[in-house]
């Protein structure tokens, strides 16, 4: 590797850990002035840098806000990695639920205002790719409230800019909380229902949701009981990464 490249590249990765940062995930991207003061560059050498790394779909640009944050396929390169111990954990217990609520079951995460799903499998012990990398909106799903669910309200101003049913979205997140799992009756797509709750690392905070989704008709009526065996699974998962709910016999409480 050339001199000059090996600096094109430090300075790419520059830019890319500012779009990783926490100021990024809690305004939902940065602009190029923004990302030229923290990387210390002229505005034209970023802008340039962030065009050419756009056209590799390595970053995006939100057409509203004009911020750039991480791209698909970055994200997805890190999901072959680092989700991958959150993958192999969750894969035996979403085929033992798909299979016990003879549904289809999916493992998801949260993207900015975006629930993205990583794995999907059926009661038959294969994958369902029809979800696979698609990303819904996370105000208007189960999974979305249950990955939401360690956020405040300030978070969710700052993650929601404009969104009129926040108070309402708040009011569904604590109630999820309450439940220990969320519930959505054809909220986002007519005909459509599903049930989600949260997978916990060893910190205990959220870094995923295990889904259930069925047309109303099939499952409609059985909502709450398939919460609650989503939130069954989901604690398996979690302590699988090292969360436990309860401290271990003899630890002071």
């Amino acid at each position: 590797m050339s001199r000059a490249l090996g600096h094109g590249l430090r300075r790419d990765l520059d830019l890319l850990e500012a779009l990783a940062s926490d100021e990024a995930q809690r305004c939902g991207g940065l602009g190029v002035v923004r990302l030229a003061s923290l990387t210390g560059r002229e505005k034209s050498q970023v802008s340039r840098a962030l065009a050419a790394l756009a056209a590799e779909d390595v970053v995006e640009r939100d057409p509203d806000t004009l911020r750039y944050r991480m791209g698909r396929r970055l994200f997805s390169l890190v999901a072959r990695t680092a989700e991958d111990r959150l993958v192999r954990a969750a894969e035996p217990a979403m085929h033992a639920l798909s299979e016990d609520l003879e549904e289809t079951s999916h493992l998801c995460v949260l993207r900015d205002r975006e629930v993205l799903t990583l794995l999907s499998v059926s009661g038959h012990s294969f994958r369902v790719r029809e979800w696979e990398g698609r990303g819904v909106p996370a105000a208007r799903t189960s999974a979305g409230r249950v990955l939401l669910l360690d956020a405040t309200p300030d978070e969710l101003y700052v993650r929601f800019p404009g969104l009129a049913e926040l108070p309402t979205l708040w009011a569904k997140i604590r109630r999820a909380r309450a439940d220990g799992f969320a519930c959505v009756a054809e909220e986002f797509e007519p005909g459509l229902s599903g049930v989600s709750a949260p997978v916990r690392d060893y910190r205990g905070r959220v870094v995923a949701a295990l889904n259930i989704s069925a047309p109303h008709t099939r499952i409609g009526s059985r909502l709450p009981a398939a919460g609650h065996r989503t939130a069954t699974a989901a604690a398996a998962v979690s302590a699988l990464l090292g969360w436990a709910t309860a401290p271990p016999p003899g630890r002071p409480t």
